[in-house]
């Protein structure tokens, strides 16, 4: 059984002196779980990403304030772009009790736990964001002074308070942040179709819309089959079928390969869905309307999906974006807008995708090593595949191979 590490009590020396530390963080790369005894603040300067805090996903970007409480897990599962943040490290309890009882005479109930708990991401406008990263600056500044000046206890015990005043503004912030981002989560329901057309690749469920809507599952049901006449699960096929006829139209992908892009559960299910749907089997209506489709010169821009094609079909190869844009008469600008139309992934993320699922393919199904397997679907070094697989499938490909093996 593997263990998530725990990270150490203090992170840095400054917490002998003062009721919080700062430092400066950078990621490129995705990280392991890490499960943190101490509370956090993270600023986010730059870079964009995902996060679990908890098992559950969220986006970090530029003016995101992400609150880490006490013993709660962590794992930075996707780097977009370089990311860099502030962190102060703080004593939770110490801080929720100045704020209860010095800044609270009346003794209001109040639930900062709960509330940091339910939203602990929030982003932030440009105004506000660089009024955080000044009061950031200023807790930094202050620590600084303890630790560089040597102070004695008196002055310790005023820029404690001094920078408790400045962690509590940054909590009331974000808090007041996160009643108005409840209030914004009224959000159109009628986005709840057109999310789900862009996302068909992926493997959706009633949950994930339920948390990107803020409405409970039996409301996202019901709005569905008041709408459309159709369950979730029967629009969900609808939407697939009316992809996949191009796809069979304009391209030779197997079946085994169109249920891999397309999000179905395997090709046995796509050749059902599509039987039921549309009253001939896959090979019938391929062999009749190519043959139509060619008589009566229909294109649709039939080169569109030979690039997807093209990738799936070579995935193993050094595949270079110019190379291909070039082979495809386009720019590589035009070529990744094409894949983003079609498949929902730019160039590099689809040829990770295809690659990953090669991966994992070949983790069950063989004994082949990682080293071995990463060059076979196309990768360089077995670290690449391992930074991909994780960044995907949300877990390393060795524990992969392990639980998936073990649950079959």
């Amino acid at each position: 059984m593997d263990f998530v590490p725990i990270q150490s009590l203090y992170t840095s020396d400054n917490m002998n002196n003062c009721i919080c530390s700062f430092e400066v963080e950078v990621f490129e790369d995705a990280t392991e779980p890490l499960i943190h005894p101490m509370s956090r603040l993270w600023l986010v300067n730059e870079g964009i990403g995902k996060i679990l805090i908890n098992n559950k996903e969220y986006i970090v970007t530029k003016g995101s304030l992400v609150s880490i409480l006490p013993w709660q897990i962590t794992e930075i599962v996707e780097v977009k772009k370089t990311l860099q943040f502030y962190v102060l490290q703080y004593h939770f309890e110490q801080v929720n009790q100045l704020v209860k009882t010095l800044f609270n005479p009346d003794k209001v109930q109040l639930a900062f736990v709960q509330k940091l708990k339910n939203e602990p991401v929030i982003t932030f406008g440009e105004d506000k964001y660089e009024e955080l990263q000044n009061v950031f600056h200023q807790i930094q500044n202050e620590i600084r002074h303890v630790n560089e000046e040597k102070s004695d206890q008196g002055e310790c015990i005023i820029s404690n308070v001094y920078i408790a005043n400045k962690l509590t503004e940054i909590l009331i912030s974000f808090i007041r942040r996160n009643r108005e981002v409840t209030k914004e989560k009224r959000v159109d329901v009628s986005e709840i179709l057109q999310f789900m057309y862009t996302h068909l690749n992926e493997k959706l469920t009633i949950s994930i819309l339920s948390q990107k809507f803020y409405m409970s599952e039996s409301a996202i049901r019901s709005y569905i089959k008041s709408t459309t006449g159709l369950s979730f699960f029967d629009l969900l096929n609808e939407m697939r079928v009316g992809k996949m006829i191009n796809y069979l139209l304009y391209t030779n992908l197997t079946v085994e390969e169109l249920s891999e892009i397309l999000g179905f559960t395997d090709d046995s299910h796509m050749c059902k869905v599509f039987k039921t749907r549309m009253g001939i089997k896959i090979n019938e209506f391929r062999n009749i309307y190519q043959i139509v489709g060619e008589r009566c010169h229909i294109a649709d821009k039939k080169e569109f999906y030979e690039i997807i094609e093209y990738i799936y079909r070579n995935h193993t190869e050094d595949l270079q974006l110019q190379e291909i844009s070039n082979q495809f008469q386009m720019s590589p600008k035009d070529l990744n807008k094409v894949l983003l139309y079609k498949v929902e992934m730019s160039f590099n993320e689809f040829l990770n995708f295809v690659r990953v699922n090669h991966a994992a393919q070949l983790l069950l199904n063989s004994n082949k090593n990682m080293l071995t397997i990463a060059l076979e679907v196309g990768y360089k070094t077995e670290k690449t595949l391992s930074r991909n697989f994780l960044q995907i499938k949300g877990r390393t490909a060795s524990d992969f191979r392990r639980k998936v093996t073990f649950k079959r």
